[in-house]
């Protein structure tokens, strides 16, 4: 595969872009997607598994007056990239006008994006990945009570982009990624339960050993076993990392600029307002090393930048594209995220909440009666007005200790009462694109048995 800075990638562009302007577009830009992975996955020590894929894609979006059009073709030969320039302006010359559509302005573009350590150049092999999950599912089955497995996975992946546009922007980045995850089940018949673990990573080494992540999956759905219901009370509830991220999720859904320009936002009048607790900071670091989505300019050309979305409590910016913040009549946020085949929108990298200043069992020693939750399923949250419901697996707490575990509960509340009653633990780790430290939100309803 060719490296990101390879010449064939700017004149590939720059010819795509070209075609458009000569068939009568008034602008165009044009990505390009290079993409290489392998990977394996093994059931009960046999191979179930194995993958090897290479593709490449280019996207060319032409603007004619106030009306868009996109396309995309894999093949990258002279002819049918003039065809797909014709095909696309044609194709603009007949859709509806988009009064907000358009490049970034010239003066707004990054003429230098920066360079960021999301590139691991080791491949590993298909013995390496094996090995991999291997050790996991050896080391998951060896835990005492595991009676079955949903197997071990895992992966590889190198991705090339580059992006020209008629304004004057060029940029290109290579970025990698590698996983593991197993998962295995506990008991017998009807009263069997199952549970995972796994790890991300853009460099190779830095995963988590498998055999850590083998014995967690096992212990897991050990503890899952014989499963109690609870009543229907209110108390205070506490998310585990591994889904706590969840309550950022709908945070940066209620703030994302389409949904703001839209008005359909339980949170669109709330820009400078307290909307958590006082001293809960929401940061997004696009430029973080290793970070799982860093990147050096978004989906329009601008350069990225850390920003604080919640800082002491506060909602201080929008979530924001170039057509997000023309309808809003504001400056891009350098969110814009795209593919080959779809226009830009918004969208974020890295984003984390920072950690509190108290430890997990800290925060779990005054609570009397609660759940951990460990597991949460499907989703009933209401983007307008904030009402949240989902089902949640865990732990019921009891006397500041995690006692037996709970199944088919119901967590509810509203996301604005929900935010300002987050507390934070001090055990914030860097595994997903999205982190955050153990939270406990007092006050919730859980419906029961």
């Amino acid at each position: 595969m060719p490296d990101a800075n390879n010449a064939d990638f700017p004149s590939l562009l720059e010819a795509a872009v070209k075609f458009a302007k000569s068939a009568g577009a008034d602008a165009a830009d044009a990505i390009i997607g290079r993409n290489l992975s392998l990977s394996v996955g093994e059931r009960l020590g046999k191979r179930e598994k194995l993958t090897r894929s290479e593709d490449q894609d280019m996207g060319l979006r032409v603007f004619v007056g106030k009306r868009q059009a996109i396309v995309s073709s894999s093949d990258f030969s002279r002819a049918a990239v003039e065809e797909l320039a014709n095909r696309a302006v044609a194709m603009a010359k007949v859709v509806p006008e988009d009064p907000y559509c358009g490049l970034a302005d010239a003066s707004e573009i990054t003429k230098a994006p920066l360079k960021l350590d999301i590139l691991d150049q080791k491949e590993p092999s298909e013995a390496e990945l094996t090995a991999l999950v291997r050790a996991a599912e050896e080391a998951a089955r060896a835990v005492k009570g595991v009676t079955n497995s949903n197997g071990a996975d895992a992966g590889w992946g190198r991705t090339e982009v580059a992006m020209l546009a008629s304004n004057g922007f060029y940029g290109s980045y290579g970025l990698t990624h590698s996983g593991v995850s197993v998962s295995v089940l506990a008991g017998e018949g009807t009263g069997m339960e199952s549970d995972y673990d796994y790890s991300s990573a853009v460099y190779f080494s830095d995963l988590t050993d498998p055999v850590q992540l083998g014995r967690t999956a096992g212990e897991r759905a050990v503890r899952r076993l014989n499963p109690r219901k609870v009543q229907t009370e209110k108390v205070p509830v506490v998310f585990d990392p591994r889904v706590s991220n969840s309550i950022i999720g709908h945070l940066l859904s209620a703030i994302n600029g389409a949904s703001i320009a839209r008005g359909t936002s339980f949170l669109k009048d709330k820009m400078g307002e307290q909307i958590f607790a006082a001293g809960i900071d929401i940061v997004e670091d696009p430029h973080r090393p290793r970070g799982l989505r860093s990147m050096p300019f978004d989906g329009e050309g601008l350069a990225t930048r850390r920003q604080a979305l919640i800082e002491d409590g506060v909602l201080k910016t929008w979530i924001l594209d170039c057509r997000s913040a023309r309808q809003l009549g504001l400056k891009s946020t350098a969110n814009a995220q795209r593919g080959s085949s779809s226009p830009p929108s918004p969208g974020v990298s890295n984003v984390h909440m920072a950690k509190g200043k108290v430890s997990r069992d800290a925060l779990l020693k005054d609570i009397q009666r609660g759940l951990y939750v460990t597991d949460m399923m499907g989703s009933a949250v209401n983007g307008v007005t904030g009402d949240y419901s989902r089902g949640a697996y865990g732990f019921w707490i009891e006397n500041g200790e995690l006692t037996y575990p709970v199944s088919e509960v119901t967590i509810a509340g509203n996301l604005k009462d929900m935010f300002k009653a987050i507390t934070l633990a001090d055990d914030l780790e860097f595994r997903y694109s999205v982190n955050a430290p153990t939270l406990r939100i007092d006050g919730m309803t859980l419906a029961g048995a």
